[in-house]
């Protein structure tokens, strides 16, 4: 049986190719989805996914991953630089977790450039677009056969 990933994303990122493309391009969370199940699957590695714009339901799946995925990609949008009890769930998961921004968070707002998450994140990707999931994929794919 595969090693398994979450793929979690936060408040909007059901939005992407609508909200503000200059910023997240135009590619959908569907788009991100398949590339990253594609690289995984590459990598031996199963995918799930999940979104929502609920912080709530975000940290009930973070608990619901606990014993059932080897690893977490998050990408908890505003809630970065909001929620401690993403922070708290994060820390309570005993696997790898790498937070990715699709922005460039540090040329952004002020508010934008502390995240909360980015304290438990092994690995922390901004800037690099859509592509930072694949990239995020990769290093996963790294980390998870390494740990074999």
């Amino acid at each position: 049986m595969p090693k398994t990933v979450l793929l979690l994303n936060g408040p909007n990122l059901n939005l992407l190719g609508l909200r503000q493309p200059e910023i997240y391009g135009k590619q959908t969370l569907q788009d991100l989805e398949k590339a990253c199940a594609a690289a995984l699957k590459e990598g031996g590695l199963a995918l799930e996914t999940f979104q929502s714009n609920s912080e709530s339901e975000l940290i009930e799946r973070i608990h619901k991953a606990r014993g059932n995925a080897d690893a977490i990609i998050i990408n908890p949008g505003a809630y970065s630089h909001t929620s401690i009890a993403l922070l708290d769930a994060l820390n309570a998961f005993d696997g790898a977790v790498v937070e990715v921004h699709i922005s460039q968070i540090f040329k952004r707002e002020a508010f934008r450039h502390h995240s909360y998450v980015s304290g438990r994140a092994d690995a922390v990707l901004c800037g690099f677009g859509i592509a930072g999931y694949t990239m995020a994929c990769e290093w996963m794919i790294g980390k998870l056969q390494s740990a074999k």
